[in-house]
């Protein structure tokens, strides 16, 4: 079987309609067409399968000194969510030494993040990206791979060779967790998670699972599936509530949520944590602000942006880099949790 042919710019000018001279000008980022035209040239040449080969890369001495993140949730996340705040603030911070810059992206399509990707390498504007929120099945590992372009994933160790990951192993907090509440009484526990096609969502309710059989929680842990914002855990804090055999406990995966919480309770008339103990996942100032404080889980967010970023550093330059399991998060135990009520 003949090797498939890699498309050459002769092939996109063609397909396009346009000079080859106006298909270097959109692939490399320089100025000669219009920004209707090298947008239908990107088009194409994504569409077409063309990406620079390494050898050219080299030749043209393309390091562009900057690494690419692509937040692939609705924008208002950035502005509220303190995880992807301290999370920048991380990589910024790993970054800042070697004078290479951040290039941030926010999309809320899938098929918008990785046209992002392959323009980006295309127009060499990045040397590498960092990867978050991985999914089952995610396409955007073989498209890393297909690109030959360096990736790090913040989150979750692949297993994919040449894709190293930054992660923790939420299971052991998980646990610590669950058995703080269990020792104070509480047996009917509920999870308000975030999206369910994520695989750390996925895996940390494995862990909760796990864990609430080996100490004995028979009901187990219910969970509701949210969006991560402050509505949506809102929602599923009324409807937990509004049951008959309504948790004493309920953890939240992300502090947004957990925050929103606590106006419900106070709209229905429920004491916390005298009638019910709140946790939220991730620690940040707005667990701090709050009344009572939040019982949190403590992940050192920014101490993960910034070791990812050392290490898509280190990959960009050669270097062989394996996978990092970062130090276990840490239940932080605050005024949002008590004995169970009788």
């Amino acid at each position: 079987m003949s090797p498939v042919k890699r498309p050459t710019i002769a092939d996109i000018a063609e397909a396009a309609g346009v000079s080859k001279g106006a298909v270097s000008y959109a692939l490399n980022g320089k100025a000669g067409v219009s920004e209707q035209t090298r947008a239908r040239i990107l088009e194409i040449a994504g569409r077409m399968g063309w990406h620079p080969s390494s050898a050219a890369r080299a030749l043209s001495n393309s390091r562009s000194g900057a690494i690419g993140l692509v937040v692939d949730r609705p924008a208002w996340v950035l502005g509220i969510e303190p995880f992807f705040m301290q999370l920048i603030s991380g990589v910024e911070a790993g970054l800042a030494s070697g004078g290479t810059a951040l290039l941030l992206q926010v999309t809320e399509d899938a098929g918008a993040e990785e046209a992002a990707y392959r323009r980006w390498w295309g127009e060499r504007r990045v040397d590498g990206v960092l990867l978050v929120d991985l999914r089952e099945d995610d396409p955007r590992l073989g498209l890393l791979r297909e690109l030959e372009l360096p990736g790090v994933v913040v989150g979750h160790a692949t297993g994919v060779p040449g894709i190293p990951s930054v992660w923790l192993n939420d299971a052991e907090a998980v646990r610590e967790t669950l058995a703080y509440l269990a020792a104070m009484g509480h047996r009917r526990i509920a999870r308000v998670a975030g999206p369910a096609r994520f695989v750390h969502t996925r895996e940390r309710g494995a862990a909760f699972d796990a864990a609430a059989a080996e100490l004995g929680l028979t009901g187990g842990v219910s969970c509701v599936h949210t969006d991560y914002s402050g509505e949506d855990g809102a929602r599923a804090t009324r409807r937990l509530l509004s049951d008959a055999e309504r948790p004493t406990a309920i953890v939240y995966d992300n502090d947004v949520m957990a925050v929103a919480a606590l106006s419900v309770t106070q709209e229905m008339g429920i004491r916390v944590p005298a009638e019910l103990s709140l946790v939220a996942w991730d620690d940040s100032e707005l667990c701090r602000l709050v009344h009572p404080a939040l019982t949190a889980v403590s992940r050192r967010v920014p101490e993960y942006g910034e070791r990812a970023a050392e290490a898509l550093l280190a990959l960009i330059d050669g270097q062989d880099v394996a996978d990092q399991l970062l130090e276990a998060p840490a239940l932080v135990p605050r005024g949002s949790t008590a004995p169970a009520p009788r």
